[in-house]
């Protein structure tokens, strides 16, 4: 026999108020919409601890209280309409993600005030077919007190770690009924056909599977468990208890959790009773002794812990899919599940099934009896509770890929606002061979087509390709043997622009060529500025460090006499000697030959790239480059400090070594701080960086850092870092596909405190666009080389690429 209703005929609702909902049976319910944290973040004490929380908020509730937490999962298409499409890689992006299927996760939380507080005692119950005839004119005192309790136990969970309870609001409780009622079908509205045989809503066959008694447990429930999947020798990656019927679950469900608040004074009497029962019995059967003892174990719990709160609770999964065969597969797949955790549910058919179904709306749900119900401690019912949730995108950023389906997500790695680091400077840690280049094209692209402007020093020329898709907003500059950068950091663009700051930047750079053989002093800097300034005023043009050397060596005899600078104070003939080898047939003399100034060109660029391969293994010849190049940027890329920078140090490891350099580096890191940017250095290990203050002060400077992959493990990592046990537990997990059919590298990412690790999937444009070496990049290099355009050399590639797979696929 079947029954068909439609909910419009007779409606749950009856009034809300905000967040405050009558139902037609006369329930009271507060409804809110849980933000969890995202599923991988959280530790073994995190779940701990959300456990305790949850159980502190819950059991000052009064008697009488149900609390029913909802989590929907449905398979959802992923829409790419809200992520950037405004240029070729980007619109790859879009085209490559949209359509992937996915599951959404919605968690609600209800606290309901019942109408009738006593369980209900009739089995099974049709919710539609028993609406009071008259509803309470008033809510009275008790409802008035219960909404006080439920605004407090809101208030503690949302002062607490990790969780956030926004309120639903009048709109989104009549859409989510709708939708519940209508069994999720998009498009139409739809009867319920309610049958013994089969329940079904539109084009949905429903089913359902329940923990309604305390016999369906095994030994023993938990906060959390290891996860099989990222779990290795030495190490365990925690997951919530119930996690494996959450979103690592296939296809369209529902968790319900239901908890009644339960009078522990009327429950010892009942179980005391029960006891006495079972005593009785105990010698006929070995079940009736399993319940004695959990009986028994309940009643001491009530005896002994004065916190211990008596529940009654259930914990179901409804589930959805298009045909009964999918049906079917569900079932078993929750059977497995279940048995992971030593669960034996009961799979309810006929009436049950439409019972639980309809009931199972939170409204509802208190018309669940005695039978339905398991009777236990609160602590053990909020072990059966999903703590965690999809991975969250922030409202701008980087995109990354969440670890379940390589779905995209945006990660705010910048922090405008400063919630999460003080500091937005990022380090790349991985070893040769793991995709650190590759990493970092597909960051630093994103951040270009977000209108920031990169500076990239760069030792192995893996930019240049990622360059060239901007063939008017980039330049190259390539350091050759024997040749200068063209950049002259003495050149004025305008004859009077030797202003304080001007002459500051200048002493800073001399000094660092004169003062990496010694210690610079005050005086030293003062005196030099003296004398850049007398330059400046008595030669007018054509200034060059070979101008100001043979300046000063012109007026040696009464140049500091004149500026009344006490000899003492600066030694002329040490400072002339060194600066001989930069100038006139000195060793490094062609680095500042006079020529074209170059430097001013970087200022309508937003991509400069300094490739410095030559010069890798001579520390002068790097040292002298870097200042140089520092010169460029101060003068230049620096000087709207509305704009926001990066400068990325790559394949630095070998040069990090010298302490000229490294404190080059650190300079960068401290003249950042009055920027609008940000420094990133890409390492192979952090071992590279030497133990000492100024590395120190590099890392207490960089607060978003990304790993990929190591298999020489990552203790040194968290040594240096003070990264936490569940960090290192999440580099541990990291696990790379690149042989599926959707490839992607794993990358370990903690923006501040936060961590969690995520995937890198890139559609085939991006991924020849990041290509730093091999035969497919030599491949797109030769195609760019005939047309000059990188876009095309990248099209005409992926076309060559598929017709060869296509070809190799059908012999």
């Amino acid at each position: 026999m079947k029954h068909t209703m439609n909910l419009h005929e007779r409606y749950p609702i009856v009034d809300v108020d905000q967040n405050r909902i009558l139902a037609n049976n006369g329930n009271l319910a507060y409804a809110y919409r849980l933000e969890l944290p995202e599923i991988h973040s959280l530790s073994e004490q995190d779940f701990e601890q959300l456990h305790g929380l949850w159980c502190q908020a819950l059991k000052s509730l009064p008697v009488g209280t149900l609390v029913h937490k909802q989590d929907i999962y449905r398979k959802t298409a992923f829409d790419t309409k809200g992520l950037p499409d405004d240029t070729f890689l980007a619109q790859a992006t879009c085209k490559h993600f949209q359509g992937r299927e996915h599951l959404s996760h919605e968690s609600l939380l209800f606290f309901v005030w019942p109408k009738n507080r006593a369980v209900n005692s009739s089995n099974l119950v049709n919710p539609f077919a028993h609406i009071p005839k008259k509803l309470p004119e008033s809510l009275g005192e008790k409802a008035e007190e219960f909404g006080k309790a439920v605004r407090d136990a809101v208030g503690f969970l949302n002062n607490g770690p990790h969780l956030s309870l926004l309120p639903f609001n009048q709109a989104s409780i009549i859409q989510y009924t709708d939708a519940y009622f209508n069994g999720f079908n998009e498009g139409f509205d739809t009867d319920m056909v309610l049958g013994r045989d089969k329940v079904k809503i539109g084009d949905h066959f429903f089913g359902a599977m329940a923990v309604n008694n305390e016999a369906c447990f095994g030994d023993m429930v938990k906060t959390s468990r290891p996860n099989e999947k990222y779990t290795a020798d030495g190490f365990l990656f925690h997951q919530g208890f119930i996690d494996g019927l959450g979103l690592t679950f296939p296809g369209n469900h529902i968790v319900n959790q239901i908890i009644h608040l339960d009078d522990r004074h009327k429950w010892r009497k009942l179980l005391e009773k029960r006891l006495e029962e079972l005593s009785k019995s105990s010698n006929f059967g070995t079940w009736n002794k399993v319940l004695y003892d959990r009986v028994s174990d309940t009643l001491d719990k009530i005896n002994n812990d004065d916190s211990a709160r008596i529940v009654r609770g259930q914990l179901n999964v409804v589930h959805w899919s298009r045909d009964e065969k999918g049906l079917d597969h569900t079932v078993s797949e929750l059977v497995a599940r279940f048995k992971e955790l030593d669960i034996q549910p009961y799979r309810p058919e006929g009436q049950a099934r439409i019972h639980y179904l309809l009931n199972s709306f939170p409204l509802f749900s208190s018309n669940f009896s005695d039978s339905d119900l398991y009777v236990t401690d609160l602590k053990h019912a909020l072990c059966l509770m999903v703590n965690t949730t999809n991975y969250r995108s922030d409202g701008e950023g980087i995109l990354f890929n969440d670890r379940l389906d390589n779905i995209p997500v945006l990660k705010d790695v910048w922090d405008e606002r400063k919630k999460r680091i003080k500091a937005r400077n990022f380090a790349i840690f991985a070893p040769t061979g793991e995709g650190k280049s590759f990493l970092a094209n597909n960051i630093l692209r994103q951040y270009f087509e977000q209108g920031v402007r990169l500076v990239i020093i760069d030792l192995g020329g893996s930019y240049a390709k990622f360059a060239q898709l901007y063939p008017d907003q980039h330049i190259i500059l390539k350091y050759e043997q024997g040749k200068n950068l063209g950049i002259n950091p003495f050149y004025l663009p305008k004859p009077h622009d030797v202003g304080a700051e001007w002459l500051e930047d200048l002493t800073v750079f001399l000094m660092e060529l004169y003062g990496s053989h010694q210690n610079v002093t005050k005086a030293q800097e003062v005196a030099l500025k003296k004398i850049l300034r007398h330059y400046y005023g008595t030669v007018q043009e054509g200034h060059s460090l070979d101008g100001l050397y043979a300046f000063i060596t012109d007026n040696k005899d009464s140049l500091l006499r004149e500026l009344g600078i006490d000899p003492s104070y600066f030694n002329l003939t040490h400072f002339l000697h060194i600066l001989s080898e930069y100038v006139g047939n000195g060793l490094y003399s062609f680095l500042f030959k006079v020529g074209e100034d170059r430097s001013h060109r970087l200022e309508d660029k937003r991509l400069i790239v300094f490739e410095l391969d030559e010069v890798r293994d001579n520390k002068e010849l790097l040292s002298v480059m870097l200042k140089l190049i520092k010169s460029a940027i101060q003068r230049t890329i620096w000087r709207n400090r509305s704009e926001r920078g990066i400068i990325l140090f790559d394949e630095f490891a070998k040069q990090l070594k010298f302490d000229n350099v490294l404190e080059s580096v650190e300079f960068y890191y401290q003249a950042i701080r009055k920027q609008n940017g940000a420094i990133g250095i890409v390492l192979q290990s952090i071992n590279q960086l030497p133990e000492n203050h100024t590395s120190a002060t590099i890392l207490e400077n960089t607060q978003v850092i990304y790993s990929l992959r190591n298999e020489k493990g990552y203790d040194a990592l968290q040594q240096r870092l003070n990264l936490s046990a569940h960090d290192l537990n999440q580099l541990r997990s990291i696990q790379n596909d690149l042989k599926g059919e959707r490839k992607y590298t794993e990358i370990f990412i903690k923006i501040g405190s936060e961590s969690n690790v995520y995937r890198l999937e890139v559609p085939p444009e991006a991924y020849a666009a990041y290509l730093t070496d091999g035969t497919e990049n030599e491949a797109i290099m030769a195609l760019y080389e005939k047309n000059q355009d990188m876009e095309q050399a990248i099209k005409e590639f992926i076309a060559t690429t598929q017709k060869s797979s296509i070809k190799n696929h059908e012999s």
